[in-house]
């Protein structure tokens, strides 16, 4: 009896530690998820000084950035001086935003090129612009399937970010159960917090619900105050929980913070929600 005893105690000290194991492993996993910025976030001054903007970006701290779609426009000497420049401050080119013509046609050669120069792991389409009914939605989901099938053989992955409207139910169905359902798992389900925030969607949950798909998110804060004018950890958006769900579910590889302006400038407004992203990790 008295060894029975001694028995459950080391089986239960050895479980306890197994789990206090798993926790800070999971922590530790956490801190290791890179963060980077989405250029969209400092458009007014990357418009002028796309080169100089981008060496901001990496005197502030982050580890990556992504592109938004004027970049389908570059030449290819021009990419090849962009990669140059993300190599040079140490930086990554995490993954780029894109319309409908980079899953369509030549473009998908296009974008596979200039992608593949950036060094970029995800060709992101970032609207689906305007659908008519949950038909037009499944053919977002076979438009996106075609040039994830094209994607990967170039190994490059393929994504899909939403907005409000994909969380708003149409004929009782939400928009983004249709993309999901009807993609392949290869596609990456970029989660725009947000915008799920704003209407009353439940992230976490969303995570869940897809485990491995969410591998990248866009840190956009919202507050029934600010709009989307608030800092990252001033809104509505439940981080710690949201961390949580994406690095034990999701399957995240990357953060990208996104700001759409705010009461300051542009650059400073990246480095504010940086710090503050920063601590609530800490």
């Amino acid at each position: 009896m008295f060894q029975s005893a001694i028995s459950r105690r080391s089986l239960l000290s050895s479980s306890l530690a197994a789990v206090g194991l798993s926790a800070t492993s999971a922590l530790a996993a956490g801190k290791k998820t890179p963060v980077g910025l989405e250029l969209y976030s400092v458009r007014d001054v990357l418009v002028k000084d796309l080169m100089g903007t981008v060496r901001g970006v990496a005197k502030m701290g982050y580890q990556g950035v992504e592109f938004y779609s004027p970049y389908f426009e570059w030449k290819t000497d021009y990419a090849k001086e962009v990669r140059k420049l993300l190599d040079d401050v140490g930086m990554k080119c995490f993954s780029t935003h894109n319309g409908a013509k980079s899953f369509n046609g030549d473009g998908v050669s296009r974008a596979i090129e200039l992608n593949q120069i950036l060094g970029s792991k995800y060709i992101v389409l970032a609207s689906a612009g305007r659908v008519n009914g949950l038909d037009g939605w499944k053919g977002i989901a076979d438009m996106l399937n075609s040039g994830a099938d094209k994607m990967k053989s170039a190994g490059i992955g393929a994504g899909y970010h939403n907005h409000q409207i994909e969380f708003k139910p149409l004929d009782g169905t939400r928009p983004i159960e249709v993309i999901a359902k009807n993609t392949s798992k290869d596609v990456m389900l970029q989660l725009d917090v947000g915008t799920c925030v704003e209407v009353g969607s439940d992230p976490v949950a969303w995570i869940n619900q897809n485990a491995g798909r969410i591998r990248s998110l866009h840190l956009k804060e919202w507050s029934k105050d600010a709009g989307y004018k608030a800092l990252f950890g001033e809104g509505e958006a439940p981080w710690k929980k949201i961390f949580q769900a994406a690095e034990k579910k999701g399957g995240v590889e990357y953060y990208l913070i996104e700001q759409e302006g705010s009461r300051f400038t542009s650059m400073e407004t990246a480095e504010k929600c940086l710090i503050s992203y920063r601590k609530a990790r800490a």
